[in-house]
């Protein structure tokens, strides 16, 4: 082989390891917030350089290598020019040399990148939803490739940038109760033989009974008439506004009446009575596995997931809904769910790890003039900088200068060193689940 290829081809390889910035994709769902008030509208247009539209609601931003929101090469120079041209996206660029995701990486998961990473801007409720484990995923996508185009599960973590609301998972038996004992409007529908079997259990050992009666309750109500959920709807408005003017709603009635005013005459308003309420603080995380029932409701977040973007959906939204497939997938598990707020791994970094391989988040906030080093792991690694202005050593080139916008690739293997300067440095990194490689 020439001498000359064989250095060229040398200096590829050398390129291809050093950290890569990208372009990253935004999406305008209808549930975003509006243009500056949005964490995703700034960040998309520090990291593009696109203007904000004051009208238009931002969503999300995509970080990864999934077709419906590729990230882009916009790559480190190297003797002055451009890696890469803007039109590459992140997937074909690793396709070119797979060494980058490390060999475990692409023994278990293939020629691609095993997490997405996102940021979400929640103005209004995100469908009632849940995400079908592995198998089902490939049934699912098998059998309606156009609406389910994904065969991979989608667990997935929502990490508070602010103060975060969802709901998730069902209820307690006792909250159950209270519901059934408390909201006239659902025993109308669902029958009095039936609730009555959940209020007069009183043994703590009768899981069984009271998931069986559960989910007959569930599914009766998400599978009724439009007519018939509409005119419950209204009566319970009307209720709801009567009692307040003589006492406190519960959050739960609040949830249920801000829903309605959002999707009115939805039968996701209801359903909401049977999901726990949660509202996280910035720094708290919420894991949300397979088959779970869910939905966020307000607040912005990172948030970090399987490649995948198989959703099932049953209420408060407009998109295509798939009721009986997801009253098939959910398992009526009961109980608040766990509330992350992660390990510190420094003084600076708390690690968020998640109970799936795919992924695990780092939060980084660095005050000025402190560094913070992330060691090499044998599994590539997505830098996300919030806010602030700092330094970023790979060992590979001279230090490059991030600020807020900016989204960084890192190659399996690389060690990173990060400094802030001038101001306060906020980031976040997600990487391939820590404890995937040490069990191995």
């Amino acid at each position: 082989m020439d001498e000359e290829l064989i250095n060229v081809k040398k200096r590829k390889r050398i390129s291809i390891r050093k950290p890569l910035r990208l372009r990253c994709s935004v999406q305008n769902y209808d549930w975003g917030i509006l243009g500056n008030d949005s964490h995703v509208a700034r960040l998309c247009a520090l990291n593009s350089g696109s203007d904000i539209d004051s009208r238009r609601p931002y969503a999300e931003i995509w970080i990864g290598t999934h077709e419906s929101g590729p990230s882009f090469t916009n790559g480190f120079p190297e003797n002055g020019n451009v890696l890469d041209s803007e039109s590459l996206t992140l997937k074909s660029w690793i396709s070119e040399d797979l060494s980058v995701l490390g060999d475990k990486v692409v023994d278990k998961w293939g020629a691609d990148l095993p997490f997405l990473f996102k940021v979400l801007a929640v103005g209004k409720a995100v469908s009632i939803q849940a995400h079908p484990d592995k198998g089902f995923a490939r049934v699912l996508h098998k059998l309606q490739p156009s609406v389910y185009k994904d065969d991979n599960h989608k667990p997935e973590m929502a990490l508070a940038l602010t103060e975060f609301e969802a709901l998730c998972g069902f209820i307690s038996v006792k909250e159950l109760k209270d519901i059934l004992g408390g909201v006239p409007e659902i025993i109308e529908i669902v029958g009095k033989t039936e609730a009555e079997q959940i209020l007069h259990i009183i043994k703590q050992d009768e899981d069984e009974k009271v998931k069986a009666v559960l989910e007959s309750i569930f599914s009766q109500l998400m599978l009724s008439d439009k007519d018939t959920i509409s005119d419950m709807i209204s009566k319970l408005k009307r209720r709801l506004n009567l009692e307040r003017k003589k006492r406190q709603l519960t959050v739960k009635e609040q949830v249920v009446l801000r829903l309605e005013s959002q999707y009115p005459d939805d039968v996701g308003i209801i359903a909401a009575f049977f999901l726990n309420y949660v509202k996280l603080k910035c720094g708290e995380a919420l894991y949300v596995g397979p088959n779970e029932p869910h939905a966020y409701l307000s607040g912005e977040c990172i948030e970090c997931m399987a490649t995948s973007d198989n959703v099932v959906r049953a209420g408060l939204t407009p998109k295509h809904r798939d009721v009986r497939t997801l009253l098939s997938m959910l398992k009526y598990k009961q109980g608040f769910p766990e509330i992350l707020r992660g390990v510190s791994v420094n003084p600076y970094t708390t690690k968020y790890l998640p109970p799936c391989d795919e992924f695990e988040v780092d939060c980084c906030i660095l005050p000025q003039d402190v560094s913070a080093v992330f060691p090499s792991v044998p599994g590539p690694s997505l830098f996300l900088f919030i806010s602030g202005k700092g330094k970023f050593d790979s060992g590979l080139s001279e230090d490059d200068m991030v600020e807020g916008g900016e989204v960084l690739f890192v190659p399996s293997s690389v060690k990173v060193s990060i400094t802030a300067e001038s101001t306060e440095l906020h980031l976040y990194r997600a990487g391939v689940n820590s404890r995937f490689f040490r069990d191995l």
